[in-house]
């Protein structure tokens, strides 16, 4: 639900999300808030009660752009209004939402919208970070790409959503592709070796450091096993082995 439903299709129709919108893997419709006013003026905003700078978006063309959405109650989307006043988005959010038949987004602009309608129609709001941008259209994008991600059909397979930062509670870990040597600077040989249980033990541990030097904070939620745990107790307490280095540098 936008002002700009041509900047939200731009996007939504190229790449991996235009291609399962091709294929049926996901409906995605872009409704533009401005069909639904009453005002012949075409007008979707008023200035606010109060004084102040900027513009509302008014009442009733979101509730009526919303009501059009569906005739029955047990059809009703959920909907979320996109608003730094929200919920920060996580990947656990996102595996939440792409649970749901039917979801419905909320892009503010102007100066945001009336209050009562968020009161009356929206079940949830959600943030994408601590920053401010001119409208919800962005925001919903993002959202949108990352829930389409989680989808069946979406992705070539299951492994592909799997192994991907935050999906686990923890950051990636680093990846290469040829040549095997560039600047100075090789692949970890474990990569090159074919030993799948080496490679896949080699990227647990990297899993684990790079999100400890950068975002220790997701160790906290993060489901570690007791393996997990006692490497990154013994890292901690040992100076780190050169194979664990992210550069790889021979």
């Amino acid at each position: 639900m936008t002002l700009f439903p041509d900047m939200c299709e731009a996007v939504l129709s190229e790449s991996i999300i235009g291609r399962a919108r091709e294929r049926g893997c996901v409906d995605i419709r872009c409704v533009n808030i401005r069909d639904f006013t009453c005002d012949k003026h075409n007008r979707v905003d008023d200035a606010p009660y109060g004084g102040g700078m900027g513009m509302l978006m008014q009442t009733q063309p979101i509730y009526d752009c919303y009501r059009s959405l569906y005739t029955q109650e047990s059809d009703r989307p959920y909907l979320v209004y996109l608003s730094p006043q929200g919920q920060t988005l996580t990947q656990e959010k996102v595996k939440s939402l792409a649970r749901l038949p039917r979801l419905a987004l909320l892009c503010g602009h102007y100066e945001g919208v009336d209050e009562r309608v968020l009161e009356e129609i929206v079940d949830e709001e959600i943030s994408i970070g601590d920053y401010v941008l001119t409208g919800g259209e962005l925001p919903a994008m993002v959202l949108t790409d990352a829930i389409c991600r989680m989808l069946d059909g979406v992705l070539p397979n299951d492994e592909a959503k799997m192994l991907e930062s935050h999906f686990d509670g923890l950051l990636e870990y680093p990846q290469y592709t040829r040549p095997p040597i560039w600047h100075g600077r090789s692949v970890p040989e474990v990569l090159l070796s074919g030993h799948h249980e080496h490679i896949a033990a080699w990227r647990r541990a990297q899993s684990l450091l790079r999100t400890k030097e950068r975002r220790p904070d997701l160790l906290k939620t993060a489901p570690l096993t007791e393996k997990d745990r006692n490497f990154l107790k013994t890292y901690a307490e040992n100076k780190p082995d050169d194979s664990l280095k992210t550069d790889a540098s021979e």
